[in-house]
């Protein structure tokens, strides 16, 4: 059969890795791709978000499925439009996907259903969003409503750098149309986690713990990034912790989801905050975690490919996932200045002989060819995954990899999977 995978980053290579595993699968083209990702697949010169290029293609080259990896083609109708046109397509439906296009719709959504989740309210007008964040102090939670491509939350730690986010969304344009309505939301302690499941909007498969590592620098010190690493299992999930998740997280929201009218078949993301064995939810996303998809898929043993289709199609009866029990770290190497600006175009060296480590891959994600040479072009580069036999094993494996690549500026944290360690 032929895949078509869309998107261009980390996620989408290990996607791609992972599926041109399985014996069902002859020819995969991804669109726009990288170049790492070019090594497996036929990079198509194709934005996310022109969907109507996609269908052609798609439609042209009849694949028989096509697999959604950002966030943004979701948001715009990507499932619906392949749908209508008759094609198998893995992805939450539009009128699902606002479950992360939204934060106000999923704030609404964990209210009304008893998703336990941060007290929050939500503001267009400036002047009462100042007025409750000098009601309620700091530390505070400012969230543009749509999509900022994981940089729009900000933690404020004082009432004026809160106040400051609130102006820059509502007056300032910061996050443009995403930044028009904010949620403001109680701050909650605890340690992160990510936990994503397979649906069909009924059966819900859970697969493996992970965290991210969302701040740019050592000790989540920093502004909020898409993510500077990941690794899988994450020990703060313990067998109680995902019980309450599925049942409390992930069963109220696939139900609250269908009882609205809006069936979620994909993959459901949970961003969760634990503290004391107790869960709260901090968003939904409606697609992939990027960077915790790298590890996630070093670690499943099964073929990936009839989970996709048994969801695209809506029945996911009799699937069962198998993971290998070895540890899975992901380290994101990035551009110096990211989040903020940074310079492109810097030849990256190192990449073949990280190839020749076992147990590693690198997935690339900001990456471009120049002049015959993989150059960053990006924020974050480069997603190295190592896998081990521990946590401990696979953060060694992966800064094995990390110490051997390097470019102009080049910048990652040293600190992934720490936590888990220290459990």
């Amino acid at each position: 059969m032929k895949v078509l995978i869309i998107g261009g980053g980390g996620r989408e290579h290990a996607l791609v890795w992972k599926i041109a595993q399985s014996p069902l699968v002859s020819k995969i083209f991804c669109a726009p791709g990288n170049p790492g990702i070019g090594q497996l697949a036929v990079n198509v010169p194709l934005k996310v978000d022109d969907l109507d290029g996609l269908l052609a293609f798609a439609t042209t080259h009849r694949i028989d499925l096509t697999v959604v990896g950002p966030e943004l083609p979701l948001s715009l109708g990507i499932v619906d439009r392949f749908e209508a046109a008759g094609l198998l397509i893995f992805g939450a439906r539009r009128n699902a996907a606002i479950i992360e296009a939204s934060k106000a719709f999923s704030k609404d959504l964990m209210k009304k259903y008893q998703v336990p989740t941060a007290f929050y309210e939500v503001f267009t007008e400036a002047e009462p969003a100042l007025a409750f964040i000098a009601r309620h102090g700091a530390p505070i939670v400012v969230k543009a409503d749509g999509l900022a491509a994981g940089k729009g939350v900000i933690v404020a730690r004082t009432v004026t750098e809160a106040q400051d986010a609130v102006r820059d969304m509502l007056s300032g344009d910061a996050f443009g149309a995403a930044g028009a309505r904010v949620v403001i939301e109680e701050f909650l302690e605890g340690e992160e986690a990510s936990f994503l499941a397979f649906t069909d909007g009924k059966s819900i498969i859970p697969l493996a713990s992970a965290q991210d590592h969302k701040p740019v620098f050592d000790g989540d010190q920093g502004p909020n990034t898409g993510g500077m690493g990941a690794y899988s299992p994450a020990p703060v999930v313990t067998p109680a912790v995902h019980e309450k998740a599925m049942q409390e997280v992930m069963r109220r929201a696939v139900d609250g989801m269908a009882a609205e009218g809006r069936r979620y078949q994909g993959v459901l993301y949970a961003g969760l905050m634990i503290k004391n064995g107790e869960v709260k939810t901090l968003e939904f996303n409606a697609r992939f975690g990027d960077p915790e998809c790298q590890p996630l898929l070093m670690r499943l043993k099964s073929d990936l490919v009839p989970v996709l289709m048994a969801c695209a199609r809506g029945d996911l009866s009799g699937i069962e996932l198998e993971w290998h029990d070895q540890a899975a770290v992901c380290v994101v190497m990035a551009s110096g200045g990211y989040p903020g600006d940074f310079a492109k175009g810097f030849p990256i060296n190192g990449l073949d002989q990280a190839a020749k480590i076992d147990d590693l891959v690198v997935f690339h994600a900001g990456t471009a060819e120049q002049d015959g040479r993989i150059v960053n072009s990006g924020g974050r580069v480069l997603g190295v995954t190592g896998r081990g036999p521990t946590v401990a094993a696979a953060i060694a494996k992966a800064y094995q990899g990390v110490r051997t690549i390097n470019w102009e500026g080049v910048h990652y944290r040293t600190d992934i999977g720490r936590k888990a360690l220290e459990r």
